[in-house]
């Protein structure tokens, strides 16, 4: 189960700093820079933080395979959708509701938040030879 999700997530972390180092790059050559937030959080948490997550379970053995499968959803889910919802709640570019926005950079980033916790557990669940 870790090697199927540390390459799931290296992958989403290479899209991730793809997107993020575009982004900065038309930030800059445009200086416009109203998508610093969004380009910042795509490089911090979908570069960086997926990809050391990626790496943690190319490295280290899990006890609950199980968790590992939930962690990995969450950061997918957290990641993509704290992103998309700070671009909807920034930037609005589909005009949605302020309602709609809300929730998007809400539930987004609470789920992230949840990856965050789920990944603390899970470095205390590491199997004997690993830890």
């Amino acid at each position: 189960m870790e090697k199927i999700w540390s390459i799931r997530l290296i992958r989403l972390a290479a899209i991730f700093g793809l997107l993020g180092a575009v982004l900065g790059s038309d930030m800059s050559g445009s200086g416009n820079y109203q998508f610093k937030a969004i380009h910042a959080h795509m490089l911090v948490v979908g570069w960086l933080s997926v990809f050391a997550w990626g790496l943690f379970y190319k490295v280290y053995k899990v006890k609950m395979k199980k968790l590992v499968s939930f962690h990995g959803w969450t950061v997918v889910i957290g990641s993509i959708g704290l992103t998309v919802g700070m671009l909807f709640y920034n930037i609005n570019p589909f005009n949605f509701s302020e309602v709609i926005t809300l929730i998007t950079f809400i539930v987004g980033g609470t789920v992230l938040l949840v990856s965050f916790v789920l990944f603390i557990a899970i470095t205390f669940l590491l199997e004997k030879s690993e830890a």
